[in-house]
């Protein structure tokens, strides 16, 4: 955190909080979080980690992080016979210099994904992934989004456990830290989705990977917890680096000796 008066200091995490709100709440009203309302303004590890670190401050400028976006279903899930799989690829354009202006975009298959994540320092395809589960959760149960994210928020701000793990990223050994949620396990009201209670988020963030997210996935348990057979799981990971060149928006300067075409 920053140096400043303590009122600032005071300030800061509320601050962030609400942004943090906006950008799940995708600029909807504003949910006062939970841990605040207990007078806890204390900002975990977990989200410091995932969503107030630069994550992006040694990628070049005009550089293509892209990710693999992978989705199954269990045929069971799917209402047919043969399970379900869907891809994609997700990429996220860093236009300055370790995205020091903020400006990094993020498009899938569909083109440029508008994403309300002003005021966060973190790799916006975080962001991307979850806006994305919270709308597959409101289609999938009927339920408010607004009850998704609060949720989500929860699980993060109740001081998740960070393990240092390693992990295969393409082929490679990679160290991580790793942070697992599952928002939905002591729900109230998880009566109403019961088959989602068990849902599962595990975010792998690295430093020795552009961007440093290595892997987000979501796992749905089959029945009795059963990870090993889910029902549904949700995979983004990290695939490559491409460097973009910026294109000269006049063409390319003429030599004064350059050869005239004859006439």
């Amino acid at each position: 955190m920053r140096r400043g008066s303590g009122v600032q200091a005071m300030r800061a995490p509320r601050a962030w909080r609400r942004a943090l709100a906006v950008c799940l709440a995708c600029c909807a009203c504003l949910l006062q979080s939970p841990a605040r309302a207990t007078g806890n303004d204390e900002i975990s590890p977990a989200e410091r980690l995932i969503f107030m670190t630069d994550h992006l401050h040694d990628v070049a400028q005009q550089s293509e992080l892209d990710y693999a976006l992978l989705s199954s279903q269990s045929g069971s899930q799917a209402g047919s016979q043969a399970p379900e799989q869907g891809a994609d690829t997700v990429r996220v354009l860093v236009s300055s210099p370790g995205n020091a202006k903020g400006d990094a975009q993020v498009s899938d298959h569909s083109g440029a994904v508008p994403l309300p994540n002003a005021g966060l320092a973190c790799n916006p395809v975080i962001i991307y992934f979850l806006e994305r589960d919270i709308a597959d959760m409101e289609r999938a149960t009927g339920g408010k989004r607004r009850y998704f994210q609060q949720r989500v928020r929860l699980a993060l701000a109740a001081n998740p456990k960070i393990e240092t793990v390693t992990s295969q990223i393409n082929g490679k050994a990679v160290k991580a830290q790793q942070i697992v949620i599952q928002p939905y396990k002591n729900d109230p009201n998880a009566e109403r989705f019961a088959q989602y209670t068990g849902k599962r988020y595990t975010f792998l963030i690295a430093d020795s990977v552009p961007g440093q997210v290595a892997l987000i996935r979501t796992d749905v348990p089959g029945a009795n917890d059963d990870f090993a057979h889910p029902l549904q799981t949700q995979t983004l990971r990290f695939d490559t680096v491409v460097r973009k060149l910026p294109t000269p928006q006049n063409g390319p300067a003429k030599s004064p000796n350059a050869p005239r075409a004859n006439r």
